[in-house]
């Protein structure tokens, strides 16, 4: 699969089957956002991957649209150091997070982003230090069903002219 068309396919999913991630797969996601290119390669993430049940629906339990981490066969933690630091350090962790959801798309694993509104109670949980914070992270999981069948809402996206703007506004 393109890089491109892997992009052009790509659906959030936030309902996964009970097929297990091999470890060899998972290593494979979390390299690719290791490999993320980030500001002066500075890589300012630190990724704690969960299988545990229980830490799962805790997890999923610290951000209002976060409930799909209960289900997902992997959760993956995204840590940086304190982001008002510079601006760069979210920007940066976007980018890592990409890489670990288009290498799983292609992998046949579906994913999506959850935001964490409570990030001490997600510290007390996973027991990062404390200048290391957490304000994402990704579900991971074989999709429950069939993408290809479940075609985006039409209108969703903006059309390329109004999105792109050529030479000036």
């Amino acid at each position: 699969m393109s890089v491109y068309t892997a992009i052009r396919a790509k659906r959030a999913i936030r309902q996964f089957s009970d097929q297990q991630i091999s470890d060899e797969t998972l290593k494979t996601i979390l390299n690719a956002g290791r490999l993320a290119g980030s500001s002066k390669n500075t890589q300012p993430w630190m990724f704690i991957a969960i299988r545990n049940r229980d830490t799962l629906k805790a997890l999923s339990e610290c951000g209002t649209y976060a409930a799909h981490l209960a289900g997902a066969n992997v959760g993956v933690a995204l840590l940086t150091p304190d982001p008002a630091q510079r601006w760069s350090i979210m920007f940066d962790l976007g980018q890592a997070a990409q890489n670990m959801m288009l290498t799983a798309w292609e992998l046949g694993i579906g994913s999506v982003m959850a935001t964490i509104y409570e990030p001490e109670k997600a510290r007390s949980l996973l027991g990062f230090p404390d200048e290391w914070h957490l304000r994402a992270a990704i579900s991971l999981g074989y999709p429950a069903y069939d993408p290809a069948t479940k075609s985006p809402k039409k209108g969703m996206r903006r059309t390329f002219d109004d999105v792109v703007k050529w030479e000036r506004w």
